[in-house]
């Protein structure tokens, strides 16, 4: 997979257009996970020096979103079991007070909003598999528990939350790749949205953390059994 060809625009600054770039192709599954990035390419494909192309992934680097591989060369990071079992705990400790808060603070709009996701997750879950319906519903797992976490009140939540979800996002696409069902959203953030509707601090906590926790074993169970394929494909 490549990036696709695009022009960025003169008026802006081209290291934070590039970096935009960048990085919505990683987290979109455009650039994928473990891909090889070539400043010489990428220059090319968004029609600038590689000065602001270096630029771009070295904050990207900072951001854990390219790393190196074992031959020192630049790729899109990917994610270990151990890197996927530490980036869930993280979400467990933190989407628990999100959804706490949340009971406090979210409005009636942030509510209604949350319960629409609900709706269209359990709708998408009903039609016929395919790779955009996949793609639909991680939008859906990423919007929802954004969402909560905005509704909590706290940006510094927000914050440290969106960094752990951009990794995760990583996470998905290395995942859902091979196996679709892997995202179980369907009936679990339903279990979330009631207490949080209801301002039941305890159970939309109780909710959020069998949810995490749930994913955390599927998801985990995917990576070992990917990183088992590409041992035996060696």
């Amino acid at each position: 997979m490549s990036l696709s060809p695009r022009s960025l625009k003169r008026n802006q600054s081209l290291q934070e257009q590039a970096y935009q770039a960048l990085k919505t192709a990683i987290l979109s599954g455009e650039l994928a996970p473990g891909q090889r990035l070539v400043e010489v390419q990428l220059a090319k494909q968004l029609q600038v020096s590689r000065t602001p192309i270096r630029e771009a992934m070295q904050l990207l680097q900072h951001e854990n979103l390219i790393a190196n591989d074992v031959n020192d060369t630049l790729c899109v990071a990917t994610i270990s079991v151990t890197d996927a079992a530490q980036l869930y705990d993280c979400r467990i400790a933190l989407e628990q007070l999100s959804v706490a808060e949340a009971c406090r603070n979210a409005t009636k709009a942030q509510l209604k909003e949350l319960e629409k996701m609900v709706e269209e997750a359990e709708k998408l879950v009903m039609s016929k598999p395919s790779p955009l319906t996949s793609f639909r519903l991680l939008d859906l797992d990423y919007r929802f528990h954004r969402l909560l976490a905005k509704s909590s009140g706290n940006s510094w939540l927000v914050s440290l939350l969106d960094r752990v979800f951009d990794k995760m996002q990583l996470l998905r696409i290395q995942t859902t790749k091979n196996n679709p069902e892997v995202l179980e959203i369907r009936t679990e953030h339903r279990q979330i949205y009631e207490p949080v509707r209801e301002r039941n601090s305890q159970a939309a906590a109780k909710a959020v953390r069998e949810h995490l926790i749930a994913s955390k074993e599927r998801v985990i169970k995917e990576v070992e059994q990917l990183q088992q394929d590409t041992k035996a494909a060696q």
